[in-house]
């Protein structure tokens, strides 16, 4: 098994990668696609040809921070601080690493994974570009309502906004697009489920979560019924 190496750690923090991530073990037809995922999870707006590195959540943290001294409130700033800190390592593992695996074993279980998280994403995407005030994000409703306060910092807040509204719609656009393919593959959930059986569920990790899960379950359900007290007719 290849070593991990993302992310790179700089060598004096006692930390080390926690994943093996190289492009090169990804089939050539869906390299550049799979390149384009990993860009959208840093938040890259990418073209073609060129690239412009913008990451979001750390402009929108900059953003709040600006919108705070200008009336914002702190608890924009403390939920962008938030969004930043958990929202990228939870949606690499979460979406990115499991459209990885998909294009490099040609997984459909990994795919419907995918499906799932990722259509999640793009609500979350939605939403921020939105602009909900109090919710950490500079979408479009706190923005436009800032500018009858103060113009400069609405500019600033502009910024994270539209970059936002950017992420959403490439995030649809990956999704419809890599949807497109999963169809034409002729792959479907029947064959996930058959990933799931013989490969997954197999897995002595995944089979002992199951079972401390049901016997969780179990307890909890036989707790329930001997905690309340049963009555007849004839008690009452």
């Amino acid at each position: 098994m290849a070593e991990p190496n993302f992310p790179p750690i700089p060598g004096f923090i006692p930390l080390k990668p926690c994943f093996y991530q190289d492009f090169e073990e990804i089939p050539e037809q869906h390299r550049s696609m799979c390149k384009k995922m990993y860009h959208l999870w840093m938040c890259v707006f990418f073209f073609k040809k060129a690239k412009l590195n913008s990451a979001t959540l750390a402009v929108n943290l900059i953003a709040c921070f600006v919108w705070m001294f200008g009336g914002g409130g702190v608890t924009n700033f403390g939920l962008a601080l938030i969004w930043l800190l958990m929202f990228t390592p939870c949606s690499y593992v979460c979406w990115f690493r499991t459209i990885y695996k998909a294009f490099k074993n040609d997984s459909s279980f990994n795919f419907m994974l995918f499906f799932f998280v990722f259509m999640a994403q793009v609500g979350i995407s939605i939403i921020q570009s939105i602009g909900i005030p109090g919710w950490g994000v500079c979408g479009w409703l706190a923005t436009i309502s800032f500018f009858s306060y103060n113009i400069f910092i609405a500019l600033i807040m502009l910024i994270p906004t539209i970059m936002f509204t950017a992420v959403a719609s490439l995030s649809f656009i990956a999704l419809t697009k890599i949807h497109n393919f999963y169809r034409g593959t002729g792959a479907s959930m029947s064959k996930a489920q058959e990933e799931w059986a013989t490969g997954a569920w197999k897995n002595p990790h995944v089979q002992e979560a199951a079972q401390q899960a049901a016997m969780g379950a179990a307890a909890g359900a036989m707790q329930e019924q001997y905690s309340s007290p049963q009555y007849n007719e004839n008690q009452m």
